[in-house]
C-alpha cells in the first residue's frame, strides 16, 4: 500500500499544470461558486483601480522630471489619448497582476487578464488614428468594454474563479509549495504598512501638481505632536516634553527665517523643514513615543512627499 504525503500531493498538482486553486467540492452549492466568482471579480477590479490611482501620478512626475532634464515634451506625450489609454491599461494590469499572484494564480491567467485590459483600447486605436472617433470616445469605450473582457477571461477558466484559491488553503499546504511564502510576505507587508499606503493616497495630488506651502504651515508639525502627546498623557517625563518644546522653538526660527530671506531661498528652507520633520517622525516611530506608531509612519511619508515636491519646485 502506497501512502502520499501532503508535500507530494502539492508537488504532483504543480507538475500536472493544474490551476493554483481549490476547485469546489462535489456538494458545493452553486451559490457558493457564484459567490467565489463575484468575489474574485470584485477583488481584481479593486486592485485594478488601486494600480491606476497609485501609478498614474508616478508617470506624470517621471514625465515632468525627464522632460525638464532632456528638453523633450514628455508631459504632452502623456496627454495624448492613445498614449494615456495604454499607460492607464498598464497601470491597471500591474495592480491586478500583483493581486492575482497573491491569490496564487498562474502566469497564464494573469496574462489573460492583462490582455483584457489592453484589447478594448487596442480595438479603438485604429479608428482614433483615422479620425473616426474622438479621444474621449476611445477612453470611454475602452473602460466600458474592459469589464466584459474580464468576465470573458474568467468564464474561460470558470473552475479557477469559482473555487477557493490555494492562498486560502491551510498554512501547512501553502508553505509546502516552493515560493509560496512570497505572496504571503507581500500581503503581510501591505497590512503592516497600511499608514504608508494611506499617506501615499493622500499625497497623490502633490505628485501630479506640486505646491509650495506657506512657511507658517510648518508650525502644524510640532504643534500637532504637542497636542497629541498631551491628549495621550505622554509628557509625564519632563525630558520628553522638553524635546517637543525644543522642536517647536526650532520650527519657529525656521519659519521666521523662511519669511525674511528671498523667496527662492525660502522655498528651500520650507522644503527642508518638511523633510526634517519626516526624520523626526521616523525617530518617534522607532521609539514608539508621544504619538501612535501608525500616525508617525503616516506623517513621515506625508512630510517626505511634501518636502520633496517643494524642493522639486524650488
Amino acid at each position: 500500500m502506497t501512502s502520499t504525503t501532503p508535500d507530494a500531493t502539492v508537488r504532483n498538482t504543480e507538475s500536472a499544470g493544474t490551476p493554483h486553486t481549490l476547485p469546489p467540492a462535489a456538494g458545493t452549492p452553486r451559490r457558493h461558486a457564484a459567490r467565489h466568482f463575484l468575489r474574485h471579480f470584485a477583488e481584481m477590479t479593486i486592485a485594478m483601480v488601486v494600480g491606476m490611482l497609485l501609478l498614474g501620478p508616478v508617470w506624470e512626475v517621471l514625465a515632468t522630471t525627464l522632460g525638464a532634464a532632456t528638453g523633450l515634451a514628455l508631459p504632452e506625450v502623456l496627454d495624448r489619448p492613445d498614449v494615456g489609454a495604454l499607460v492607464m491599461a498598464g497601470n491597471m494590469t500591474l495592480g491586478m497582476a500583483v493581486w492575482m499572484r497573491h491569490r496564487a494564480h498562474r502566469w497564464a491567467p494573469v496574462a489573460e487578464m492583462g490582455a483584457a485590459m489592453y484589447l478594448p483600447f487596442l480595438l479603438f486605436l485604429p479608428p482614433y488614428w483615422l479620425g473616426a472617433v474622438s479621444g474621449e470616445f476611445l477612453m470611454t469605450a475602452g473602460h466600458v468594454l474592459m469589464l466584459p473582457a474580464m468576465l470573458l477571461a474568467m468564464f474561460r477558466r470558470l473552475d479557477e474563479y469559482s473555487g477557493g484559491h490555494r492562498g486560502a488553503a491551510p498554512a501547512a499546504a501553502h508553505a509546502a509549495v516552493p515560493g509560496g511564502g512570497t505572496p504571503r510576505r507581500v500581503v503581510g507587508l501591505l497590512k503592516r504598512r497600511w499608514p504608508t499606503w494611506l499617506a501615499l493616497m493622500v499625497t497623490i495630488d502633490n505628485w501630479a501638481d506640486p505646491l509650495v506651502l506657506d512657511a507658517w504651515v510648518m508650525l502644524i508639525l510640532p504643534v500637532g505632536y504637542l497636542v497629541i502627546g498631551t491628549v495621550r498623557r505622554q509628557f509625564g517625563d519632563r525630558r520628553i516634553l522638553a524635546v517637543q518644546l525644543g522642536g517647536l522653538a526650532g520650527y519657529l526660527l525656521l519659519v521666521g527665517a523662511a519669511l525674511v530671506v528671498p523667496d527662492d531661498l525660502g522655498r528651500y528652507l520650507v522644503g527642508f523643514g518638511w523633510l526634517a520633520h519626516s526624520v523626526w517622525d521616523f525617530a518617534h516611530h522607532r521609539a514608539n513615543r508621544v504619538v501612535p506608531r501608525g500616525f508617525s509612519e503616516w506623517c513621515a511619508v506625508v512630510d517626505a512627499v511634501i518636502g520633496i515636491t517643494i524642493l522639486f519646485l524650488a
